[in-house]
């Protein structure tokens, strides 16, 4: 049986304790009740907590004070600040000392709980997190790589296998997908880590220019060449290179590149001396080499060079598990970024990030976020601040309905319906429909019961 999650309940107000720990034990949770912020202290000195509902003014330690002293034992605890004064200044106090929330008395129930389940979903998510890097090795640097789907756990599981070895890399993926991040967490968990990780767009290049750009050239090789240049194969040595869009290289290039991988040596553009190098070599492509090779456009004998080990990263489409791990990530970036005071996504908001298809990726989703953050009026993101989303998400919405005859269904039959749908397009995951369908899980549980459905 899976652990109820603990709160800690802290006023001084006995009445307003006890309706507290009445009502949001209620809701499955365990309540554990402290009188005063000293004591709240103590608590959490001597057991864990999942949550701390905290009031703000208290006898003997208030709970600003409370709420440093805490963060300074344990800042992953997320503190949900009570007061009975809305002030800003208060908020933006609480905010900046480390809480995860502030709720005014008389509470709304409704957000109380919305913002107790955000917070469980909050540390739920880091949780899982922390245990994927742990799952992959103590050292395993992730760079920023943002997964808790199974393929991507799959993905980075791979990463860490091929990562310490010499062996060249093939990474491919649609545009987005975060192949240069793929590329460096290789290079950052290699032996080759302390060496130089240099890179180059193959496609940004134009083909004169491409081949001095990677091998270097002499003074006075071509016009314009007024001194002696390195390439940037050179400035790798005894580290790594990202070639990106390898497959955009002209055939006479491939040639080239052939050489310095097989001899790993190369000579300057209008020289006649030759280098060796010493350079472990990534590529990166959103084509089919598969594709290229056959029709003659990318050299059989350079395909098989590079594709030594083969990563495909999966695009958004196939990762919506990731969706809200990386929406939360973007936010805290460009919060900080733009100094605002946004704490998270309204239900909806998340629910129409999670259905959108995102061609662009993990770019799209975080450039709509940053976008979203700086143009926001609230301290929750809505669906409104994803307006831009909606005509493409009407777009891609079947054109008829099952329940075109709605007006004769009963109630109860388009609700169940509607959880049956739910429920298959998340293979089963209740968790994952209760939260797209805007309940909880409980209540998930009681209307599958109520409807005679299997649970």
């Amino acid at each position: 049986m899976k652990n109820r999650k603990t709160i800690l309940v802290v006023d001084d107000d006995n009445a307003h304790r006890t309706m507290l720990r009445t009502l949001v034990g209620g809701w499955g949770y365990d309540i554990v009740e402290a009188d005063d912020g000293s004591t709240a202290i103590e608590k959490v000195q001597e057991r864990p907590f999942d949550l701390i509902l905290m009031d703000i003014r208290m006898l003997k330690v208030s709970g600003l004070e409370a709420l440093d002293r805490i963060k300074a034992f344990n800042p992953a605890i997320p503190v949900t600040i009570m007061t009975a004064y809305s002030s800003v200044e208060t908020a933006i106090e609480a905010l900046k000392k480390g809480a995860y929330d502030y709720l005014t008395k008389p509470l709304d129930f409704d957000k109380l709980r919305l913002t107790i389940e955000r917070a469980m979903e909050h540390t739920r998510l880091k949780e899982e997190n922390r245990l994927l890097k742990e799952s992959l090795g103590k050292h395993f640097d992730m760079q920023n790589i943002i997964g808790r789907s199974p393929a991507m756990i799959s993905l980075l599981e791979t990463v860490a296998h091929v990562a310490p070895s010499e062996a060249t890399v093939m990474i491919t993926g649609e545009s987005g997908t975060g192949k240069e991040l793929i590329a460096g967490v290789i290079h950052h968990n290699s032996p080759r880590k302390d060496g130089p990780f240099v890179k180059i767009n193959c496609a940004a290049i134009t083909e004169t220019l491409l081949e001095s750009e990677l091998f270097g050239h002499e003074k006075g090789a071509f016009t314009g060449a007024d001194r002696k240049k390195e390439g940037r194969f050179y400035q790798a040595n005894h580290g790594s290179i990202f070639l990106d869009e390898v497959s955009e290289m002209p055939l006479t290039m491939q040639v080239k590149l052939l050489r310095v991988l097989q001899e790993r040596e190369l000579t300057r553009v209008g020289g006649e001396k030759v280098i060796p190098v010493d350079v472990r070599v990534i590529a990166a492509t959103n084509k089919n080499l598969v594709d290229l090779k056959n029709r003659e456009l990318f050299r059989e004998d350079l395909y098989y060079r590079l594709n030594v080990v083969s990563l495909e990263i999966p695009p958004l489409t196939e990762r919506r598990d990731d969706i809200p791990l990386l929406a939360q990530h973007f936010l805290e970036i460009f919060v900080d970024k733009n100094k605002k005071e946004i704490k998270g996504f309204t239900p909806k908001a998340m629910d129409q990030l999670i259905r959108y298809d995102w061609p662009g990726n993990v770019r799209e989703l975080m450039n709509a976020i940053e976008r979203a953050v700086v143009l926001a009026r609230t301290d929750y993101l809505d669906d409104q601040d994803f307006s831009i989303l909606q005509p493409l998400l009407q777009q891609a919405a079947p054109a008829s309905s099952d329940f075109d005859n709605i007006a004769n269904i009963p109630l109860e039959e388009v609700e169940k319906a509607a959880i049956l749908r739910m429920l298959e397009s998340v293979d089963g995951n209740k968790s994952e429909a209760a939260r797209r369908l805007g309940i909880t899980r409980k209540t998930l549980h009681k209307k599958l019961k109520k409807y005679g459905v299997m649970d």
